[in-house]
């Protein structure tokens, strides 16, 4: 997964997987990308400061639960 905010237009791009895609505009500002399986691939969100608070918001990330899980 990569993740990454770029403050000068305030955007926020989050990509699940490295791979071509097809996007779709869900609403002004934000667009999905689905793999050749109708999969999400990523995320685009633009004036992502105002949409999710402030650009503050992204001065700090925290991610938990990270790797996979399995049964004992």
């Amino acid at each position: 997964m990569k993740i990454v905010y770029d403050a000068e237009i305030d955007a926020l791009s989050i990509a699940f997987q490295d791979t071509t895609v097809t996007s779709r505009h869900l609403e002004e500002g934000i667009t999905a990308d689905y793999d050749a399986d109708g999969n999400l691939a990523g995320i685009e969100i633009l004036d992502a400061g105002k949409r999710l608070g402030n650009k503050d918001t992204f001065r700090q990330i925290v991610i938990g639960g990270i790797g996979m899980q399995t049964a004992a």
